[in-house]
C-alpha cells in the first residue's frame, strides 16, 4: 500500500504569492444573522444594493429568457451594446460587456499589463482591485487617500513611473463615496500622458448630485480613457452579475477579445434591456436614495464630525481602529454594516426604516 504523504512536505499546487492576497469580503447574509439571533429578521447594509426590489419587467424579461437557457447566449451582445449605445450616445464598437464592471476591470488588466508592470490606485479604495492587479502578475501600486478620504491626484500623477499601464481612479470612490471633481481630473490626465491607460470605475454615477463631478463618457475623446459602469447599483441588476465599460475602439476589442466566452448570460442581458427601458424609474429610485442619504449623513455628523460627503449610495464612518467593534456592535443589533479594519466602515443606504434602525444603533454605539 503507498503511503499518501504523512511525514512529507505537502506539495505546493497554487502560487505562494497568493498567501497574502486578501479574499474579497462579501456581506453578510441577513437570514443567518437573523437565526443567529432570534430575530424575525436582520438588516443588511453592507453591499451598496438599491432595496426596491427589480425593476419593472425586468422579472418577466429573465422568466421569459430562461426558457432558452439550454442554448449558448449571444457572445456579441448585440442587442445590449446597441441599446447601451443609444442610450448613452456611444457608438458600439466602443462598448464591452461583463459579469459586472469589476470582471471588465479584471479584463482590462489581463489587455494591459504584463507581470511585473504596474497598476496605480489610490487606497483605499475598492477592495477587489488589489486582488485583481495580484491575479494578473501586475505589482500593485497604492497612493494613500488625502486627508478627505478621496483621491489624492496629484500624489497619483508623481507615482507614475515608466512602469505604468494602468490608472485605476474609482468615481465616487468605493468605500469612502469621495469624489473627483472635472478640474482636477483634466489636470491629472494631462499630467499622466496617452501611454498610460485611465479607467474612470463609475459604478456610483448614477448617485452623483454634485454638479462639478463630470461624466466619464465625456473624456472618451481622450484615447487612452475607459469608462466602467454597471447595472448591479442603481439599476436594480446585482443578482444577475452585468456591466459594461466604454473605451476606444481599439481598447474595446481587445477587452471583448479577453472577455470569457459567454460569460453575459442570456438572463443577464434580458434583465439588462428590460431595465434600460426604466430609466425614469430608477431616477425616481435614485432620488430617494440621495435624500436619505443626506439625511443618514447629517445624523452621523453629530456623533462624528468628520464623516465625508458621499456621491454614493452609502456613506463612510472614519472610525480607524474602531471600525471592528462599531460593525460587531451594528451585528448584534440586527444590522449588517461593511468594517475595513483599521480604516473604517461603510453603511449602505437602505429604505427610511432601515435607516432609522441603524441610526439609533450607531447613536448607542457612538454617543
Amino acid at each position: 500500500m503507498t503511503d499518501t504523504g504523512r511525514h512529507q512536505p505537502a506539495l505546493r499546487l497554487t502560487r505562494a504569492d497568493l498567501d497574502a492576497l486578501p479574499n474579497y469580503v462579501p456581506g453578510r447574509s441577513p437570514a443567518d444573522l437573523a437565526r443567529e439571533l432570534g430575530l424575525d429578521e436582520a438588516i443588511k447594509l453592507a453591499s451598496n444594493e438599491v432595496p426596491y426590489g427589480p425593476l419593472p419587467g425586468v422579472v418577466e424579461a429573465v422568466t421569459e429568457a430562461v426558457a432558452g437557457s439550454h442554448r449558448y447566449p449571444d457572445m456579441g451582445v448585440v442587442a445590449l451594446r446597441t441599446a447601451l449605445a443609444d442610450r448613452y450616445g456611444v457608438a458600439a464598437d466602443r462598448i464591452a460587456t461583463g459579469c459586472g464592471s469589476v470582471a471588465l476591470a479584471e479584463h482590462l488588466v489581463r489587455a494591459t499589463c504584463l507581470p511585473g508592470d504596474e497598476l496605480l490606485y489610490s487606497w483605499r479604495s475598492f477592495e477587489a482591485y488589489p486582488i485583481i492587479a495580484a491575479t494578473s502578475g501586475a505589482t500593485s501600486v497604492r497612493v494613500p487617500n488625502d486627508a478627505g478620504h478621496g483621491h489624492d491626484l496629484a500624489a497619483m500623477a508623481a507615482a507614475v513611473t515608466d512602469r505604468t499601464r494602468m490608472v485605476l481612479v474609482c468615481n465616487p470612490n468605493n468605500p469612502t463615496g469621495t469624489a473627483v471633481r472635472k478640474a482636477e481630473l483634466d489636470r491629472f490626465l494631462d499630467a499622466v500622458g496617452e501611454d498610460v491607460l485611465v479607467v474612470i470605475d463609475e459604478a456610483y454615477r448614477e448617485f452623483v448630485t454634485d454638479p462639478e463631478v463630470p461624466d466619464g463618457l465625456t473624456y472618451l475623446d481622450r484615447p487612452n480613457v475607459v469608462v466602467l459602469r454597471t447595472l448591479s447599483k442603481a439599476w436594480g441588476l446585482a443578482g444577475l452579475r452585468i456591466g459594461w465599460m466604454a473605451a476606444s475602439p481599439e481598447v474595446a476589442a481587445a477587452v471583448r477579445k479577453v472577455v470569457t466566452p459567454f460569460s453575459t448570460s442570456t438572463a443577464a442581458q434580458a434583465g439588462a434591456l428590460a431595465a434600460l427601458a426604466q430609466a425614469d424609474e430608477v431616477q425616481r429610485r435614485c432620488a430617494l436614495v440621495v435624500a436619505e442619504r443626506d439625511r443618514v449623513t447629517e445624523a452621523l455628523r453629530k456623533l462624528l464630525p468628520d464623516v465625508p460627503s458621499s456621491q454614493a449610495n452609502f456613506v463612510w464612518l472614519p472610525l480607524g481602529d474602531r471600525a471592528v467593534e462599531f460593525g460587531k456592535a451594528c451585528e448584534a443589533r440586527g444590522v449588517i454594516v461593511r468594517p475595513f479594519a483599521g480604516d473604517g466602515v461603510r453603511v449602505t443606504i437602505g429604505t427610511p426604516a432601515e435607516n432609522d434602525a441603524f441610526l439609533a444603533v450607531a447613536e448607542a454605539a457612538l454617543a
